[in-house]
């Protein structure tokens, strides 16, 4: 057994599987470690406790947690490894008989993890504390600092909705939404510390305003969020994640085009362009709307970036209903796809849906839309070329190059130089360059922020 001052000089590094809201609260959850005295360390280096959280969206994401687990030992073959996140949640015993896991924590144990490290013993067999999902009703804040350029802020968690195909319910609980003056003051927080741009994440965050409990009271909607968070101070950008096409309303869509902070970018889930297989989903849309809700952000934002998420090969698709989603994508004025070959997830009920899709097949259709997502970007950025934009640069020395994204979420880049770092400036975007990127010129050599 350790004494905490014994606890508290060990080091402790994290490594985050899957989406955005995860690397939120791997932050979070690493800041609790600081506070309490623990000296953090990159996940590359020699640690005594090792943390990852897991991600279960797709059956590759399961494999990779084996593979973290290895590269971890490799560091330290006397560390501590703890499992966290959705895959722990959803799986505890699995994650656990991995070899080389001490420790899992489930849903509502993981933001209390300092508490379960009295001992760093290694076990035979990983120890396990989850709960039903049904307990995890409250709501923890969170946000990430990647860089220095730009910071993810959850603002909700869980999922009301019941797609056929998603585990997300299952791993995270019912839909529940921060407190309006906590999002705030996380804000206020992130722009302290000079970074200039804020991703806001969750869920499903379109849902937001559903009580700190779950509850159906809606105490504030998510125009509400967007219009508070538009006049923090110190904060150049706001960027909305992904939000489903059913709750981006009008009002948002017309607030985001005249507004201080937030960029004319929007991811908006698709999953299918076939109504039917949208109807086999779940999903609570058409393609009708989905087309509505384009044409409403680029009548109002002409220049704006829609990314969009497509599923292929789930059950009962046929060469029909993809190549319909494939046309479909292919008129539609969007900038780019997030392609994801479906899986079979246990526990959902399209994982025993007739009509199952050849894995080769599958495949197939996912690399033809990957290929249609190149043509899709290369046409947007080329739209926006001649055009005067500002970009944000990233910290990362990348071969040679610094990076960044104009507003709209075109990627440029420039001779490296660490004096542009996490700055804005006026660009006019003049070509793309070999590897897809933008190149362009300075309209003004001094920084706009």
């Amino acid at each position: 057994m350790y004494t905490s001052t014994q606890l508290n000089s060990k080091k402790v590094a994290f490594y985050t599987l899957g989406c955005k809201l995860n690397f939120s609260e791997t932050s979070t959850i690493a800041r609790s470690f600081v506070d309490e005295g623990f000296h953090r360390v990159d996940f590359k280096e020699p640690a005594d406790i090792y943390v990852i959280n897991t991600c279960s969206v797709t059956e590759n994401a399961d494999k990779r947690f084996k593979n973290v687990v290895k590269q971890a030992l490799k560091q330290n073959e006397d560390a501590f490894i703890v499992g966290i996140g959705c895959y722990a949640q959803l799986k505890p015993k699995e994650l656990a008989a991995v070899d080389g896991v001490d420790l899992v924590l489930g849903a509502t144990e993981k933001f209390n993890i300092t508490q379960y490290l009295n001992d760093l013993t290694k076990n035979d067999f990983g120890e396990v504390h989850s709960c039903e999902i049904a307990e995890a009703d409250f709501y923890v804040g969170s946000y990430a600092i990647g860089d220095r350029t730009r910071a993810f802020l959850k603002v909700q968690d869980g999922c009301d909705y019941k797609c056929t195909y998603c585990t997300i319910p299952l791993a995270r609980g019912i839909s529940r939404s921060d407190r309006l003056e906590n999002v705030l003051n996380n804000a206020a927080e992130i722009s302290a510390r000079g970074i200039k741009e804020i991703v806001l994440t969750g869920v499903n965050i379109g849902d937001y305003g559903k009580g700190e409990f779950g509850n159906k009271k809606h105490e504030h909607t998510f125009l509400e969020l967007v219009q508070a968070l538009d006049e923090v101070e110190g904060i150049h950008r706001l960027r909305i994640s992904s939000i489903e096409p059913n709750l981006l309303k009008d009002e948002t869509i017309d607030f985001v085009a005249d507004s201080n902070s937030f960029v004319p970018h929007f991811h908006i889930p698709l999953q299918s362009g076939s109504n039917d297989i949208l109807k086999a989903m779940r999903r609570r849309y058409l393609r009708e709307l989905y087309v509505d809700r384009v044409k409403r952000i680029k009548d109002k934002m002409p220049h704006a970036c829609i990314g969009v998420d497509v599923i292929v090969g789930f059950p009962g698709e046929t060469d029909e209903h993809f190549l319909e989603t494939y046309n479909f994508l292919n008129e539609l004025d969007i900038s780019y796809l997030h392609v994801f070959t479906y899986s079979e997830r246990d526990n959902t009920p399209a994982a025993t849906m007739p009509g199952a899709v050849d894995k080769k097949v599958r495949g197939k259709r996912s690399k033809l839309l990957r290929g249609l997502s190149a043509k899709k970007r290369r046409a947007f950025y080329e739209s926006q070329l001649g055009s005067t934009a500002t970009v944000l640069f990233e910290g990362e020395n990348k071969e040679g190059y610094v990076c960044g994204f104009t507003e709209n979420y075109v990627k440029v880049k420039t001779p490296w130089n660490p004096a542009l770092v996490n700055t804005l400036h006026k660009i006019n975007l003049t070509y793309i360059d070999e590897d897809g990127t933008v190149r362009f010129d300075f309209v003004t050599v001094e920084k706009v922020a």
